[in-house]
């Protein structure tokens, strides 16, 4: 038995037919297990608030959001409120099954991971609307965030704690949990999960978050690569872009002196912007070196984040193989 107390984190929006079913699985698949249930209702506009307070017991909390959010903030406002040692994300369209939970819980503290993200293999969307674009996103993603990760989409994840008050999920972001948490240095496992088709409500995505996907991605990138160290991008480009321009100028510098005429010429107006380019990306990596600095040193936050304290004969605090 897991005695740990675990908080389930629900994100909902017009899922008033799920909440009953999903609350049947989830009692059913969590006995042993202190738990508790966060229902946030992200700007409902049917009766799905009404029917998760009709639920509300010692294990059922809600939060009612003023109005739609989106998930992520959906997600963050469950997470701030969690109280658990432990915290799982999931859907309330029953697409995820509660029942995974327990298995997923039990590997992140079997393996000492900090995450536990599912993956759907046998997904039970439309091929062309979800599951192609879903693929597509994921290849990329990976590419380019160099991570193994292989379902960004899947919201069924089990954390610790001080992993998940941590994510800051902004925006749309909650499709780069596992990123959020490998910049934290999270140990991440996957495992396959089940995943059903939707009987109730109606989808929130369609074809369009394929270009909130990318745009986020870029900022993903930025993060990971050059959170705490934004002069190495900045400072980079500007220090090609400002020797590139100097040696054009050089160039024609030299033939002017020489009595060659080079006014109007393309190449020189090239090293000009070239030059003018590179002083502001300089600038702007100071700046973004500066802005760095404020925002951790003004909350006293931490540039690293330590796993383990060990002390005599290699043994850590607070060893995680207890609590299994």
């Amino acid at each position: 038995m897991i005695e740990s107390t675990l908080s389930i984190v629900v994100p909902v929006k017009n899922e008033e037919n799920n909440i009953q079913p999903f609350l049947e699985k989830a009692r059913s698949s969590l006995r042993g297990i202190n738990y508790e249930i966060i229902f946030v209702d992200d700007g409902s506009e049917d009766n799905t608030l009404k029917t998760i307070l009709q639920q509300v017991d010692s294990s059922v909390k809600v939060i009612e959001l003023m109005k739609n959010y989106g998930q992520s903030c959906a997600m963050q406002a469950g997470i701030d409120y969690a109280q658990g040692e432990f915290i799982a994300t999931i859907d309330g369209d029953l697409q995820n099954d509660p029942s995974d939970i327990p298995e997923m819980l039990s590997i992140l503290i079997k393996e000492n991971a900090d995450l536990v993200a599912g993956e759907r293999i046998n997904r039970k969307d439309g091929t062309l609307i979800r599951k192609i674009p879903s693929q597509i996103a994921n290849k990329i993603i990976r590419l380019t965030a160099q991570t193994k990760i292989r379902d960004f989409g899947c919201t069924l994840k089990v954390f610790r704690s001080n992993i998940a008050k941590n994510l800051n999920l902004y925006g749309e972001l909650h499709r780069f949990i596992p990123i959020l948490a490998e910049l934290q240095g999270a140990r991440i496992v996957q495992t396959p999960v089940k995943h059903f088709p939707r009987i109730h409500g109606k989808s929130k995505y369609g074809i369009n978050r394929t270009f909130k996907v990318a745009s986020d991605l870029l900022l993903m990138l930025f993060m990971k690569k050059y959170m705490i160290k934004p002069m190495h991008l900045f400072g980079g480009l500007g220090f090609i872009f400002f020797s590139t321009g100097s040696i054009i100028n050089l160039y024609f510098l030299v033939k002017k002196i020489a009595g060659e005429n080079i006014w109007g010429r393309p190449m020189l107006l090239l090293g000009v912007l070239l030059v003018l380019g590179g002083i502001q990306f300089i600038t702007l990596g100071i700046m973004a070196e500066l802005q760095t600095r404020t925002y951790y040193e003004s909350q006293n936050k931490k540039i690293y984040n330590i796993r383990q304290v060990y002390k005599s004969n290699c043994i850590p605090e607070n060893n995680i193989m207890d609590k299994v």
